[in-house]
């Protein structure tokens, strides 16, 4: 089985497909999908998604480009919202200094809410990165200091030196589409030189970043078994491997996912 461990499956692409998408990546052997938020304020809408299809999780969060829109989120709310039974995780969130939608300031506050909440949950952070490498450490580097929490570096494309610093602290590393495109030779080493096996997940960011052979098409947590496949070969081990390998990491990480699975099965039962 492989777990598309960050989609958005609100987006309006998948508006009038969404029952499809689902049962094409079940066909394709994609067992789970998270559905990642990018507004606090729409926490109702990842949770209906979640609650009408069992394969699929949630999580609550900010994305830095909407922290002008929520910043002044509290800690305290962004915990109250990801006590869902199937909400996984708290994000995503981060900074995102690329576009630079919100003001650079407000992201780090409100990423810096997100890490607390993080923390006070025991839930894991979604984290995003995007030419921010150096604030980016240093925060991350400041708040693992004030106290641990659990992360993923979500659709990694940044620097070395980032996934040494994450890897440091004990977070994981998720790789998308990105791996897969003919320019992604640094990703693919990092991917294969920096990232334990044990930190390794895989992702499609969908409707974004399509792999090849998709790109340039909308992308589906179907295609996630492409982008896996590329990292087997990068990791030098068998399609097999990398799925029993990325589903583990990811339960790992996203423990309360385990929980609700088991507490859907036996209520089916």
């Amino acid at each position: 089985m492989l777990i598309d461990s960050h989609c958005h499956l609100d987006f309006p692409d998948f508006a009038e497909d969404l029952p499809g998408v689902i049962a094409r990546a079940k066909a394709a052997g994609v067992g789970r999908m998270v559905t990642i938020s990018t507004r606090v304020a729409k926490a109702a809408t990842y949770r209906r998604i979640a609650e009408a299809h069992p394969e699929v999780f949630f999580t609550v969060g900010t994305h830095p480009h909407n922290a002008a829109e929520e910043p002044d989120v509290p800690a305290a709310e962004i915990v109250t919202a990801v006590a869902h039974p199937r909400c996984i995780a708290v994000g995503e969130a981060g900074l995102d200094f690329h576009y630079d939608k919100s003001p650079r300031d407000v992201q780090e506050r409100v990423f810096r809410a997100h890490i607390a909440a993080a923390r006070e949950s025991g839930l894991p952070l979604v984290i995003h990165a995007r030419d921010a490498d150096d604030d980016m450490i240093r925060i991350l580097t400041e708040e693992h200091g004030r106290g641990r929490f659990d992360a993923v570096l979500h659709c990694f494309s940044s620097g070395r030196r980032l996934a040494e610093i994450g890897v440091e602290l004990g977070f994981y590393v998720s790789f998308s589409g990105i791996l897969t495109f003919r320019n992604s030779d640094e990703i693919r080493a990092i991917a294969r030189e920096v990232v334990p096996r044990d930190r390794l997940l895989v992702e499609t960011d969908a409707p974004y970043l399509a792999p090849v052979p998709y790109r340039g098409k909308r992308n589906e947590p179907a295609f996630v078994a492409h982008t896996a496949r590329v990292l087997a070969d990068t990791s030098g081990v068998t399609p097999e491997e990398i799925a029993a390998v990325t589903t583990a990491n990811f339960e790992r990480l996203f423990r309360k996912a385990g929980q609700a699975s088991e507490t859907t099965r036996k209520s089916a039962a």
